[in-house]
């Protein structure tokens, strides 16, 4: 069953979110790229407000591929009460590696739950998924790092996130990237872990504008009824 994460802006979004039935808030600033980073107060404020009737998690920027500066970030968004920390890998696969391995450490020894987000319109290297579960690492996400007018099925085929899906084995995936309500029905169908939107819960499908209760409401009730009829199926 395919979970609905929902990215909000603040605490005030962050409720609206949890009463229009969001599985997963996630937290993040729109207007500083794909993985914009909420100030660690803001996010502390919305980790309280939801106070544990959701999943909360938390982007840490787009930040360079650097080991130390990766770490602090993942372990100052830590220590505000999120339940899942995101990181963006980019660029130069070894100097993803180098951070993955600093990042085992803090994962292994306060058991973070982190997921490392790659960026379908960056060449994603599939071959970091080994090194990800070894490290500990709670999930994998595809997302598109490009907001411009294309989404995630623009830049990978269904058998190529098919193969992502697979690949990941135990760990837990995501698939966010401009998806509307559409191609959330395309994809459900791979039985990713969450299916991520923004823009397409927002007023007049921008992802910059208010979070919209109804759209969040009406995605949630398009999903709850695939899955249902999904696990009735299942039982034929």
């Amino acid at each position: 069953m395919s979970k609905l994460l929902i990215s909000v802006t603040s605490a005030a979004e962050a409720l609206l979110a949890l009463e229009a039935g969001a599985d997963i808030i996630d937290l993040k600033n729109p207007l500083q790229g794909a993985l914009g980073a909420l100030p660690v107060k803001v996010v502390r404020e919305a980790v309280a407000m939801v106070d544990g009737r959701r999943i909360t998690s938390a982007t840490t920027g787009d930040l360079p591929m650097q080991p130390q500066l990766l770490q602090d970030a993942v372990l100052a968004m830590a220590d505000t009460g999120v339940d899942i920390i995101k990181i963006g890998l980019f660029g130069d696969a070894e100097a993803n590696r180098r951070c993955i391995q600093a990042l085992q450490q803090p994962i292994m020894e306060r058991q973070l739950a982190v997921v490392a987000v790659m960026m379908a319109d960056l060449a994603p290297n599939f071959s970091l998924l080994p090194d990800l579960q070894q490290a500990g690492f709670w999930g994998v996400m595809l997302d598109t790092a490009h907001k411009d007018g294309r989404n995630l099925l623009d830049h990978c085929s269904l058998a190529q996130l098919e193969e992502f899906i697979q690949q990941a084995g135990d760990m837990n995936t995501g698939l966010a990237g401009s998806l509307k309500s559409q191609h959330l029905l395309q994809l459900i169908k791979m039985k990713p872990s969450y299916l991520g939107v923004r823009g397409a819960v927002c007023v007049g499908l921008d992802r910059v504008a208010q979070l919209s209760k109804t759209q969040v409401s009406a995605l949630k009730d398009m999903l709850h009824e695939y899955n249902t009829s999904a696990e009735s199926a299942d039982l034929v």
